[in-house]
C-alpha cells in the first residue's frame, strides 16, 4: 500500500545534508569555553530548577569491529580493560552526585556503547548498583531504563540479570539478517541469536523491546532487505529504527574497509527505504519521522499525538524536563541551557578523573536566541508542527516579525506540500515527515555558517 510518505520527486529535490538535531545548536558549535570549571558551576545550578534526572553511560568496548560503525568505541577481546574505565566512570558519577539535591529523581537511564553487554555480569551489576547507591531512583512502573544489546554477546540468563538489575527497555542492534550483507560489514549475527534474546526479554518481562537496522549497507538490494523486514516484523518488536547508512569514511576510518563498489546506488538506497517505510506501515507501525516507527500503542506515538514528544541525544524521548547527564568517554550532558562534552580520547579522561576533575573538555551555553530556536526545532523534528503563537507566548516575543525571513522560506515548502501553513503556524504532512530535517534546518541560524560535509544526507 501506498502511504504517500515516499514522494520520489521531493526527495530528489530536497536532496542535501544536515543535521539531525539531538541538539541545537548541534556539537558542531561546542567550544573549550565550557569546560571543566564551568560545568562544575552549572550542575550546582542545575539543583535551582529541581528537575528529574536522565543519566547515560558510554560503554565504548567492542569484541570486533563493525565496519559502518561511527561511534566512539575501543575494539579489544581483553576484557580486564573493562574495570579501571568502571573505575574512573564511578568516581566521575560520584562528583556528580555530590554535587545535586539527594532528593532529585532518575527517570531515565541508558547505557549505550560501543556494547554494553562487553561487560561481564558481575561488571554489570557493580556498575548498576553504583548507580542506584549514588541517585534516586523512580519505581519500575514510572521509569524507562534501557541497555544496548548486541545479541551475540547475551544468553538467556543474561537477559534475567539485566531485568534483576532495574532495566526495563531492550535496544537490540540488528542492522540485516542477510549473510551476505553481515560478511560486507564484518557483523556475523544468526536470525536465530537474536529471536532468542528477544523472546527471552518478552518472558522477564521488559516492558519495550526495539530494534535498529540499516539501510544502504554494501550488497543489499530491496528483495533481500524485505526478508529482513519481514522478519522484523514477526519477531514484532515495539519500536523499530531504519537508519541510513551514512557513508563517510575521511571521518571513520574503519569504514574505508567497506568496498565502494558493492555500496547501492543512490536509487537503490530509495527503493530499500520506500519498500521499508510501506512494509512497516502496512505492517500497522507508525511512522513517528525521521527513521523511527513505534506500535500504535507506544507511549512515542501517544506523546507526539499530545504534543510532548522530545529529543536528545539517545534520540526519540518521552521524558522532556530533565537535566541529562552522560558518562564515561566522548558522553554528552545537557544541564539546564547548557550542552558539555567528556573528553573523547581515554587518556584525557582518565588523567581528569585522576585529578579530581570533570573530564569536560568542549561545550556550549545557550543564548536568548538558541533557546528559542532550540524549542522551535524541537516541535517540528518531535511533534510535526509550530505553533507561532504558543512559541511567542512562551518567550515573550512577536515570534511572527522574529521569524518573518524563516516564514517566507516556509512558503515553497507548504506549495511542495511538505507542510500546510494555517494562521497560527504550520503542520507537517506525510511526505514532510520524512523530510523532517530540511524543515528544521529553516531554523537553525547555525547553518549557513557551516559546512554541510560535516552532516549525512538527509535521505
Amino acid at each position: 500500500m501506498n502511504h504517500n510518505v515516499f514522494d520520489l520527486t521531493l526527495i530528489e529535490k530536497y536532496s542535501t545534508q544536515g543535521p539531525r538535531y539531538t541538539s541545537y545548536p548541534t556539537a558542531v558549535q561546542f567550544t573549550d569555553v565550557l569546560g571543566a570549571n564551568r560545568f562544575a558551576e552549572l550542575v550546582d545550578e542545575s539543583n535551582e530548577s529541581g528537575k528529574d534526572l536522565s543519566l547515560y553511560a558510554h560503554i565504548p568496548f567492542c569484541d570486533s569491529i563493525c565496519y559502518y560503525c561511527g561511534c566512539n568505541k575501543i575494539v579489544t577481546s581483553n576484557k580486564r580493560r573493562a574495570a579501571p574505565y568502571l573505575d574512573a566512570m564511578e568516581k566521575e558519577m560520584g562528583m556528580v552526585a555530590e554535587r545535586l539535591d539527594s532528593d532529585r529523581r532518575v527517570v531515565q537511564l541508558h547505557w549505550g556503547g560501543g556494547t554494553p553487554t562487553f561487560l561481564s555480569r558481575q561488571e554489570q551489576f557493580r556498575l548498576s548498583q553504583a548507580f542506584r547507591d549514588l541517585f534516586h531512583f523512580v519505581g519500575d512502573d514510572e521509569g524507562e531504563f534501557s541497555i544496548e544489546i548486541d545479541p551475540r554477546t547475551v544468553t538467556p540468563s543474561s537477559i534475567a540479570d539485566l531485568r534483576e538489575m532495574g532495566f526495563n527497555r531492550l535496544s537490540f542492534g540488528i542492522q540485516d539478517f542477510d549473510n551476505r550483507v553481515q560478511l560486507a560489514v564484518n557483523r556475523i549475527q544468526s536470525e536465530d541469536e537474536t529471536r532468542l534474546a528477544i523472546e527471552e526479554g518478552r518472558r522477564q518481562g521488559f516492558h519495550s523491546i526495539s530494534v535498529d537496522l540499516i539501510y544502504g549497507l554494501p550488497l543489499q538490494t530491496a528483495n533481500s532487505f524485505a526478508k529482513t523486514i519481514d522478519k522484523i516484523i514477526d519477531l514484532s518488536p515495539d519500536r523499530i529504527a531504519v537508519f541510513n547508512y551514512a557513508h563517510l569514511p575521511h571521518i571513520f576510518k574503519v569504514q574505508r574497509r567497506i568496498n565502494d563498489a558493492q555500496l547501492p546506488s543512490g536509487q537503490e538506497k530509495l527503493d530499500l527505504l520506500e519498500m521499508s517505510i510501506n512494509r512497516l506501515m502496512d505492517a500497522g507501525y507508525v511512522f513517528i519521522g525521521l527513521d523511527h516507527f513505534a506500535k500504535p500503542d507506544d507511549s512515542l506515538v501517544r506523546h507526539q499525538q499530545n504534543g510532548t514528544l522530545y529529543r536528545n541525544f539517545q534520540g526519540y524521548s518521552t521524558f522532556s524536563a530533565c537535566d541529562l547527564f552522560g558518562f564515561g568517554i566522548s558522553s554528552i550532558s545537557q544541564v539546564g541551557n547548557s550542552y558539555s562534552q567528556n573528553a573523547k580520547g581515554k587518556h584525557d579522561y582518565f588523567a581528569a578523573i585522576a585529578a579530581g576533575q570533570f573530564p569536560t573538555v568542549r561545550g556550549v551555553e545557550l543564548s536568548e536566541d538558541d533557546r528559542i530556536r532550540r524549542k522551535v526545532i524541537t516541535e517540528i523534528m518531535c511533534n510535526m508542527k509550530l505553533d507561532f503563537s504558543a512559541i511567542g507566548r512562551e518567550f515573550g516575543i512577536d515570534a511572527d516579525s522574529y521569524f518573518e525571513a524563516e516564514k517566507k522560506r516556509l512558503q515553497p515548502m507548504h506549495d511542495d506540500g511538505l507542510l500546510v501553513l494555517n494562521k497560527h503556524g504550520f503542520s507537517v504532512t506525510a511526505p514532510g515527515r520524512l523530510l523532517i530535517r530540511n524543515i528544521a534546518m529553516i531554523f537553525d541560524r547555525y547553518l549557513p555558517q557551516v559546512s554541510r560535509k560535516t552532516f549525512s544526507k538527509v535521505i
